[in-house]
């Protein structure tokens, strides 16, 4: 059993969704592209305890807030012959966002009030699930479609002999619908058959009981840690014991065990003496049929009491002394989780697993480790991931990269590889090169490693020194990629613009052919006009900046044997020692000791267009003012040249 296409609308921060998601996926994207919003929906639509929640939803869960029409503003009453005659009302479009009362800003759509017959905004989520086992074809039989695995599409043809083919199979769709009850002034939420929405008098729900036969898990490290070894309804322990059956025995005789035990019975401890003399002044003035004999118990001795209070305890160190579970380490925790979820997975046997970052606060090798277990155990897994080490796990086709624009449309990018990266290059370097590429919204291709690391490096310190004018690259949501070599630019950034990022490069001068082929494929070239970085550094900076860094720096036996008078010859010998450290980041380390008139006027002119690419400088609005007789032009400022 898996989801094969998942249909988001108004949801969160997702107006509109249409994902086909493979049978072992890892969703990656920029922070807040949408990624947990994905596994919170398919949890609503599917997750067995999610509704239980009342209310399941609330005002957050609405796209942008609006979970509400605007009710018609009254016609202003005509002042006065020659009064505009009002506009009559126009009703809402289908798909037109709702406001809740509240201004349009900037860069939001405006929303046209709406009649009394307008439809409620709705949260809706549909799920098509393929792969159906045989007892699940026959407890949805009613509502079965078929899915054309080939097209990726619902098999909707009059021809009853079409599904016969291997590729068309059983499938079942089902939707979740949340919306704000007017005449309760509360939120409520629904998971429907599909088809019933549309062919039947009545929609037919789709029950706990019904989500429970699908075997949807979604393991949230925080959230679902946290008591994962509680009895509190809907924790894992719950979910275990309900599928071994074991309640009846254990609550019986835990609460027969409770109520034979009495606590501080013993006089001399001085509390019993205490309850005693409550209870003869209570004799004085009730009859005993009120209520006689205080005594102390540990617990209320009702089921739902001790959902709250019983917990884990587990041995830690060498020795026998137990904790709390929710006490360990965030990975033990998190490896906990795990284990408990396999119990799951394996009483089912046909299960949906989401997973929100497995690698929080868990090693590499145990990183791989969870997502092999997790393949095997679930017929479809749906990870998200900031790590490495967790991506390399899945092939190219199982990488799900996500982007969503203004208006809050998500899409999926597919993994494309242009011809200079090969399949065995991508695997090899995955790590070094394309991960941090593939997980920002912002990639500047640099042309080789010295360029890699000074320029981020210049940007940062010049943050320091003039901050209202200069912006690091992290600040900006720029990563830097290491293109190797020149010729590598313009591939790498065609890979990343087809993600739909947007991609800059920085490189020396290029030859007009392989210039135009980066410009086709950057939104900002940096390109300066010299033949080296290291030629640039030289050029534009002063000579006290390289004879400062020259009596900082240890300098190679090489060089100081073939430089021994170095002061006297700085550009000489700083040539020399940035040529040498090209791999071990010299020219950053001298750029991050400069002044900001020591730094070279191109990195700084780079640095500024960067940043006015990324944060468009607002138009200052000034006010109207009367109109002045013109003053004589001031001379320009001119920057001192320090190169």
């Amino acid at each position: 059993m898996r989801v094969s296409q998942l249909t988001i609308k108004r949801f969160r921060g997702i107006r509109e969704a249409t994902l086909l998601l493979p049978n072992h996926c890892v969703l990656i994207g920029d922070n807040n592209i949408g990624k947990t919003t994905i596994l919170e929906a398919l949890d609503l639509v599917l997750g067995p305890d999610r509704l239980s929640r009342q209310p399941p939803i609330d005002e957050h869960d609405f796209f942008r807030g609006h979970y509400r029409h605007t009710p018609p503003a009254e016609p202003a009453a005509p002042q006065g012959e020659g009064a505009a005659a009002p506009v009559p009302e126009t009703p809402l479009a289908a798909d037109a966002p709702a406001v809740t009362g509240v201004p349009a800003t900037e860069g939001e759509e405006t929303t046209e009030v709406a009649t009394a017959q307008e439809d409620p905004i709705k949260i809706e989520i549909e799920a098509t699930i393929c792969d159906l086992n045989d007892d699940q074809k026959g407890r949805f039989g009613d509502y079965i479609e078929f899915w054309d695995s080939n097209l990726c599409k619902l098999y909707t043809e009059a021809n009853p002999e079409g599904v016969d083919p291997g590729h068309i199979s059983e499938a079942l769709r089902v939707t979740f619908h949340g919306r704000y009850d007017e005449g309760e002034d509360d939120f409520e939420g629904a998971t429907y058959f599909t088809r019933s929405l549309t062919e039947d008098d009545r929609p037919a729900v789709f029950s706990k009981r019904h989500k429970q036969i699908c075997g949807f898990l979604y393991l949230r490290t925080v959230r679902t840690g946290s008591r994962a070894l509680s009895l509190e309804r809907g924790s894992l322990l719950d979910i275990i014991l309900r599928l071994k059956e074991v309640r009846p025995k254990m609550w019986e005789a835990t609460l027969n065990e409770l109520a034979a035990l009495q606590v501080a019975a013993d006089a001399a401890l001085g509390i019993s003496p205490v309850l005693h003399s409550i209870n003869a002044a209570l004799k004085k003035y009730v009859p005993k049929e009120w209520g006689i004999e205080p005594h102390l118990k540990v617990s209320n001795l009702t089921r739902e009491h001790l959902r709250k209070v019983i917990t884990a305890f587990i041995a830690t160190g060498e020795g026998s002394h137990a904790a709390p579970f929710y006490r360990q380490g965030t990975g033990t925790l998190n490896m906990l989780v795990l284990a408990m979820l396999s119990l799951i997975a394996a009483d089912k046997q046909n299960v949906i697993f989401a997973m929100e970052e497995p690698e929080t606060a868990i090693p590499p090798y145990a990183q791989k480790r969870i997502v092999h277990e997790v393949r095997k155990l679930a017929s479809q897994t749906i990870f998200t991931s900031h790590s490495p080490y967790v991506l390399e796990e899945f092939a190219i086709d199982e990488t799900v990269i996500l982007t969503r624009d203004a208006d809050g449309h998500l899409t999926k990018k597919d993994l494309l590889l242009p011809e200079n990266v090969k399949l065995k290059r991508y695997r090899q370097q995955f790590r070094t090169r394309f991960c941090e590429g593939l997980l920002a919204r912002r990639v500047l291709v640099a042309e080789g490693t010295t360029e890699t690391a000074a320029f981020p490096a210049a940007c940062r310190h010049l943050e320091e020194l003039h901050p209202t004018r200069y912006t690091s690259l992290e600040a900006l949501g720029i990563c830097v990629v290491d293109a190797d070599s020149e010729s590598n630019i313009a591939g790498i950034a065609k890979l990343y613009r087809g993600l739909g990022k947007q991609t800059f490069a920085i490189c020396d001068r290029q030859e007009e052919a392989n210039q135009a082929l980066i410009e086709a494929q950057v939104d900002l070239l940096l390109m300066h006009d010299q033949h080296g970085f290291e030629d640039l550094i030289l050029a534009g900076t002063t000579e006290a900046a390289l004879k400062r860094f020259a009596r900082l720096i240890e300098w190679p036996t090489h060089l100081a044997t073939q430089y021994p008078l170095r002061l006297d010859q700085p550009l000489e010998a700083m040539r020399a020692y940035f040529i040498a450290t090209k791999g071990n980041g010299g020219i950053a380390d001298f750029l991050a000791q400069c002044t900001e008139a020591e730094t070279p006027a191109w990195i700084k002119e780079a640095a500024v267009r960067l940043k006015d690419f990324c944060q468009p400088p607002a138009a200052a609005e000034a006010p109207e003012a009367p109109e002045a007789p013109e003053a004589p032009e001031a001379p320009p400022e001119i920057e001192p040249d320090v190169g």
